[in-house]
């Protein structure tokens, strides 16, 4: 009976895996700028959430013959101006910041789309790391983008640290509702920020968001002393039961 469950184990494993879409099928096997594609998207964020070709692109991903049909609604490539679109679609909110930043209000106009910075295939998880000289130094000089990055850091650095605390509570089975809805809505308000590219704009609101997040930090050291005074609590609770439990062996000990 276990060797037929050892065997039934990888059976059920591949029978939960999807089969990957004729998309993907196709491209992979293909050489040169037709596989490349995949070969990208396989290391992107896409991927790994499980957004494939036809979420971007249309078309029926499981029917080759209609996989690029129009009638399917197969979108292709976009043109340049039609990018933001193009990703707005899934990224909404982000879409607007974009469009209302000087890279987004350059459109057309030889300002950068989505995919300049975040590529098209190899999708990266969107973090302060795609501000980097090497990608910013391609347009313009990477000094303004070091300051709005350096400021932004000093917010993500506090809103890390925060999460970290408030998981923590949470796994000791505090109630921490209120304190993740404040967080969630504090890190919402700082990734407008990301693609703002006016630096005193992102100096004003990044100290505006960290005196929100103090308040947090606040509330989570007011937990902190709580938690230590029901600790002190608790050890003097223990140490007087065990003197009374020594002094009462001890009566006993004398009566015998």
């Amino acid at each position: 009976m276990l060797a037929l469950f050892g065997v039934m184990i990888p059976f059920f494993s591949m029978a939960a895996q999807q089969p990957e879409i004729v998309c993907i099928q196709c491209h992979s096997t293909m050489p040169g700028k037709l596989g490349e594609p995949v070969k990208l998207w396989r290391g992107s964020i896409h991927a790994e959430n499980g957004i494939a070709c036809n979420a971007c692109h249309g078309g029926d991903p499981a029917d080759a013959a209609n996989a690029m049909s129009p009638a399917r609604g197969f979108l292709g490539a976009p043109k340049e101006t039609a990018i933001p679109d193009f990703c707005g679609r899934c990224h909404v909110g982000v879409k607007n910041d974009y469009l209302a930043s000087a890279h987004g209000r350059a459109l057309g106009r030889g300002g950068p789309t989505c995919v300049t910075c975040h590529g098209n295939h190899l999708v990266l998880k969107a973090s302060l790391n795609l501000i980097n000289e090497q990608s910013c130094s391609r347009c313009h000089s990477f000094e303004r983008a070091r300051v709005i990055k350096a400021a932004m850091k000093e917010t993500e650095d506090m809103i890390v640290a925060i999460d970290a605390r408030i998981t923590a509570y949470k796994a000791h089975g505090t109630d921490t509702g209120k304190l993740e809805k404040e967080l969630f809505a504090v890190r919402n308000r700082f990734h407008t920020l990301f693609h703002n590219v006016d630096v005193e704009l992102v100096r004003r609101d990044s100290a505006q968001i960290q005196d929100e997040l103090k308040k947090i930090q606040n509330t989570l050291q007011g937990l902190d002393d709580s938690y230590r005074k029901r600790k002190i609590a608790g050890a003097v609770a223990v140490a007087g039961a065990l003197l009374a439990a020594l002094l009462l062996h001890v009566l006993r000990k004398t009566y015998d």
